[in-house]
């Protein structure tokens, strides 16, 4: 089979021996080719991971879209639960797609969530939609637009929940953490909604830190939480932010997060000023992407 999107071809083939369904995608342009991999796991048929150029994007269990293997995604999860009535439809907008996990997530704990899905690589939107499909009637669409531009475009208020879980490769882009973003997020959120915002470091933090000072110019209260190796310094890992123009239901989360599959450490407000907050903003002007894992690219694989 192939696709042809926006001037790229993608050339497909089916699952081979190693339970990997592969497409190399040859991008016309300034762009290098991509390697993009929908592997199966033997244990699991349902679930698949998607990694592309080495580095694992999404893992998704079609039979089961509330099993999440990335611990992230879980915290990730745990934050959208609480918010609001549980069950009940969010207005959701996920910047950064890949295999959709959590758009997925939402789908089927919240029925009827008006999803937006800003994902601007059509190349694996389409490989996704045709190996790893959608629910039917699952509420999400997906625009083929990059972060920055497909927020500018959108109302006020347009949001309960923001979620940015976007990478090029292994970091995360430079114009989606800046003061100018935040700025206009604030604007996208509703005015009891969250922000969520998947980052990754390594001790002592100075991207995190940047990026907090900048979401603490737009919003007026801020949650962390991570694992406990990555806030003691001892590894690179994930760190989820989660802002708002209202008080976060911190206490919850913390217990939930004792009684988690992937336990994890819960900061409030005044711990995340104290431990976090110092620094300068990232702006337009003078702005970068995450750092690079240890490792390159297969850190997270």
């Amino acid at each position: 089979m192939t696709l042809e999107r926006t001037g790229a071809q993608v050339h497909t083939r089916p699952l081979d021996s190693s339970g990997t369904y592969s497409e190399r995608v040859a991008q016309q342009g300034r762009e290098a080719d991509r390697q993009i991999d929908i592997i199966a796991d033997r244990e699991r048929p349902s679930s698949f991971t998607l990694r592309i150029d080495g580095t694992d994007q999404s893992h998704v269990d079609l039979a089961d879209p509330t099993r999440l293997e990335f611990d992230y995604m879980q915290r990730i999860a745990d934050v959208i639960d609480g918010h609001g009535v549980t069950g009940e439809p969010l207005r959701v907008v996920h910047i950064g797609g890949a295999a959709m996990t959590i758009p997925r997530y939402v789908a089927a704990t919240r029925p009827r969530s008006a999803q937006t899905v800003l994902e601007p690589d059509e190349r694996v939107t389409a490989l996704v939609r045709a190996e790893l499909p959608l629910p039917r009637n699952s509420g999400i669409k997906v625009r083929a637009v990059d972060g920055r531009s497909g927020m500018a475009t959108l109302r006020p208020d347009f949001a309960d929940i923001v979620v940015l879980d976007a990478f090029d490769g292994a970091q995360i882009p430079a114009d989606l953490c800046t003061a100018e973003f935040f700025d206009v997020a604030s604007g996208v959120v509703a005015e009891r909604g969250l922000l969520l915002l998947n980052l990754a470091d390594r001790a002592p933090f100075p991207y995190v830190r940047r990026v907090l000072r900048g979401v603490l110019g737009s919003f007026a209260q801020v949650m962390m939480s991570a694992e406990p190796a990555t806030l003691k310094g001892r590894r690179f890992g994930n760190i989820l932010v989660v802002a708002s123009q209202s008080p976060i239901a911190w206490e919850a989360l913390a217990r939930r997060a004792a009684s988690s599959p992937f336990p994890y450490r819960v900061l409030p407000y005044r711990d995340v000023l104290d431990r976090f907050a110092g620094g300068t903003p990232f702006t337009d002007a003078d702005s970068e992407q995450s750092p690079a894992p240890p490792g390159g690219a297969t850190f997270f694989s």
